[in-house]
Formats: structure tokens, C-alpha cells, sequence
């Protein structure tokens, strides 16, 4: 357990480490990227061993799901289900967090076996299954027509994970279920802090650094809880910014603490999203630029333009994750703090948790 109390002036981290007795556990999963961002296509599977494989149910021993790699034609030259039914799958483990970028499959090597379209499912535990969308849509992919001729299909948009299923919807009806496949990326460069609840992460910013008229925040979250603070900004006189998950859903906040001097558009509430506690990776996008706010849940963004009084919020240098530092500092707020997992935390580009990491 590492205290998470980060801060750019070095000098107040004893202080705040005395005042806030904050608990949180920071795992670092330190991989060198393969390629990189433009050129993250590396096979995947072919290099992985049998372990790595599984599936719903096997025709035989010469039909199990480690014979089905993509141009191989070992045991019977590819995986086929004892019965072919809408009920099967094969999965992969690729034995850590990894960014796909695209798949390929093919049938039974020599065979009238082949599966004319599939879903693809997704998991970082393998327990709980996430199925791949586009266009907002679970999208089913189209197969193959023969045995042997490769289909390959580039994501619209890459998935991240570590368990990748192939779900046949059907196949060739003079034959039975049959694939061989590829999964092609590279490795995911992922930095986790863990929240319990009770925990906060306090960034003071870096006022030589500030843009007044710009700032972005960027981090993608995972929680089974319904209901916690994820972000938290506050000033002398009640003015605050305030990420919260409420019942699943995600809202941002922005309040004007003093309506008297400024009656109108004292307060914005925008809310993003539903069913947020799903134990999945949800990704979240926090732009603004002058006066203009763009708030983005999972690829739904959400424009608005705050009025002049925006220009008048009074925060304070220091930026809070996870949770309010001191219960009760905003009057009104009384939430509860955070219960799950962050990833990749940036504020206008600086890598929040491996500040905390390097203390």
C-alpha cells in the first residue's frame, strides 16, 4: 500500500502524507510496448501455447481448440465443437492485457467445416464477457465460404483485454463448426491505481504549468459499485468541478458557489452513460476550452458552452481522484468516494499515476 498523496512541490508531501492518512495500492504493470501506436499489428496466437486455448466442448482430441491456429494443419486441422450449435465458443488467453487490432479466421484445414459469421466477446478475468460493439451495435462479423481462404477484419476501434471469444452464429450447412484463427495488436502499456473506498488521489498542480483557458482530463475507470466520486475541484467560495457516478450513470457537475453574484447558470449538471458498474473499462474525456466544455463517456460526447460566469469559478491548485480529501470541505457534498480501479490518469499530459509510483 503506497500513500497517494502526489504533489509537484515536493516539500508538502510529508505534510499531506501527516494530514491525510490516505491508503492506496498503485500496481504498475511495467511493459515494453511491441511496435507502437501506428504499427500494432503483431500476430498474436500463433506463438502461444496450448493452455492458452479453450473452448465450450471438443469434437475430439484431434479437434480441440490448440489446433486452432490460423494456416495449421496439425490434428485434424482446426477446432470444431462436439455438437454445432449457437451455444459454442473458443477462447484465448493472451496471458496479459493486450491491445487487439484485428482478427482472422479460417475453417477446418481440408474440410466442409467453416463458420459463415461470429461475435467476438472480450474479458480481462474471463468470468465477466463484454461483446464487441460498432456502430452501437453488437456487431457480428462475416466468416468464411470455404475451408482454407483467410478472412481478415480490421476493428473499427481496438479492443483491450486479456480473453478473446469467438462466438459462432452459423456456419455451412453441409458441414459442421470449424475455425482456425489470428488475433493481431501489440502489448497494452497499463498503469492501475486501486481505490478501497476510503482512499484519495491528490494531485497539486503545477501553477507555472496552468493554462487558464485550456485545460484535459483523461482516464478510464472500472468499478461494481453504483455510486462514488471520481474526480473532485474546488475553490474559497464553493465553486466546484465534480465527476460523480450516481445509480451507474456518470455526471459532471460544475458549480458556481456564489449565486449571488452570478444568478445565472449558477450550476451544470451533464450526464453521461448508464450501467457503469459493470466491472468493465469504461473511458472518460473531460475538454475544455475556454468556455467551451466537451465531456465523453465511451465515445458519446456530450458539447456544451458554459456562459461568462464560467470564467469566474475560483479553484484551488489541487485536483483530487477518487474521492473529497476532507469530508464535508464542499458543504453539500457528502458522497462516498470511489470503490474500483483507475487507468492511464492524465491532466493535460502528465502522467498522474506514475507521479504517484515515483512518489
Amino acid at each position: 500500500l503506497l500513500g497517494a498523496s502526489m504533489n509537484v512541490n515536493m516539500d508538502s508531501v510529508t505534510e499531506i502524507f501527516l494530514k491525510l492518512l490516505f491508503l492506496l495500492s498503485v500496481h504498475h504493470q511495467h511493459m515494453a510496448v511491441s511496435g507502437n501506436k501506428y504499427n500494432c499489428d503483431d500476430q498474436l496466437v500463433s506463438a502461444l501455447p496450448q493452455s492458452s486455448f479453450s473452448s465450450s466442448s471438443e469434437l475430439s482430441s484431434s479437434h480441440s481448440p490448440g489446433f486452432a491456429r490460423l494456416n495449421r494443419r496439425e490434428g485434424a486441422g482446426g477446432w470444431s465443437p462436439l455438437v454445432s450449435n449457437k451455444y459454442q465458443w473458443l477462447q484465448i488467453d493472451l496471458g496479459e492485457r493486450t491491445e487487439i487490432t484485428a482478427v482472422a479466421t479460417q475453417g477446418g484445414y481440408g474440410s466442409s467445416d467453416w463458420v459463415t459469421s461470429y461475435l467476438l466477446m472480450f474479458s480481462d478475468s474471463g468470468q465477466n464477457w463484454k461483446q464487441y460493439r460498432q456502430e452501437e451495435s453488437i456487431w457480428a462479423f462475416s466468416g468464411n465460404t470455404n475451408a482454407d481462404s483467410v478472412v481478415y477484419y480490421k476493428l473499427q476501434h481496438s479492443i483491450k483485454a486479456r480473453f478473446l471469444r469467438f462466438v459462432p452464429l452459423d456456419w455451412n450447412p453441409n458441414g459442421r463448426i470449424g475455425m482456425r484463427i489470428e488475433v493481431y495488436g501489440c502489448t497494452y502499456r497499463s498503469e492501475v491505481v486501486g481505490f478501497d473506498g476510503k482512499s484519495c488521489l491528490i494531485y497539486t498542480l503545477n501553477k507555472k504549468l496552468i493554462n487558464a483557458l485550456k485545460d484535459v482530463i483523461s482516464l478510464k475507470f472500472k468499478t461494481m459499485q453504483s455510486d462514488g466520486i471520481l474526480l473532485h475541484r474546488e475553490g474559497q467560495n464553493g465553486d466546484h468541478i465534480t465527476m460523480e457516478l450516481t445509480k451507474g450513470k456518470l455526471s459532471l457537475l460544475i458549480n458556481l458557489g456564489d449565486t449571488k453574484t452570478h444568478p445565472s447558470n449558477a450550476q451544470i449538471n451533464i450526464t453521461l452513460g448508464s450501467l457503469l458498474d459493470d466491472q468493465h473499462w469504461h473511458s472518460v474525456l473531460i475538454e475544455h476550452f475556454n468556455n467551451q466544455v466537451n465531456f465523453t463517456v465511451d465515445k458519446h460526447t456530450h458539447h456544451f458552452h458554459a456562459k461568462g460566469e464560467f470564467s469566474y469559478l475560483d479553484l484551488d491548485y489541487e485536483l483530487s481522484f477518487g474521492g473529497i480529501p476532507v469530508p464535508g470541505k464542499s458543504g453539500t457534498l457528502s458522497r462516498r468516494n470511489f470503490h474500483g480501479c483507475f487507468e492511464n490518469i492524465y491532466y493535460n499530459g502528465v502522467n498522474i499515476i506514475d507521479l504517484a509510483r515515483r512518489h
